[in-house]
């Protein structure tokens, strides 16, 4: 089930949104649609990221918050250029996960 939310934005932007949308050939809605959606996908992989890097989860528990698997987190990691010090002892807690 859709739920509408508005939202008030300058008119640069609104103007950029335009274009873009013209551009792409989309509506303004399914472009603002796409920019929350690759947003807050963002938001969850950088925070699950400081929270890793912080101790406080593991890879796999990142990777499970984020809707991704281990290898395309693994993969997020190598492109956002975190450092992943993923010990045998994570791992190992992880293969038990997948039991």
């Amino acid at each position: 089930m859709s739920k509408t939310v508005t939202t008030r934005v300058d008119e640069k932007l609104s103007e950029r949104i335009d274009e873009i949308a013209e551009e792409e050939g989309l509506d303004r809605s399914t472009v603002v649609r796409k920019f929350l959606a690759d947003g807050t996908k963002n938001w969850l992989i950088e925070k699950s990221f400081e929270d890793y890097e912080a101790g406080r989860i593991t890879l796999w528990q990142a990777a499970d918050r984020c809707g991704l698997s281990l290898w395309e987190m693994i993969q997020e990691a190598r492109k956002r250029e975190v450092h992943v010090p993923y010990t045998v002892d994570e791992l190992e807690e992880d293969l038990r996960a997948l039991e």
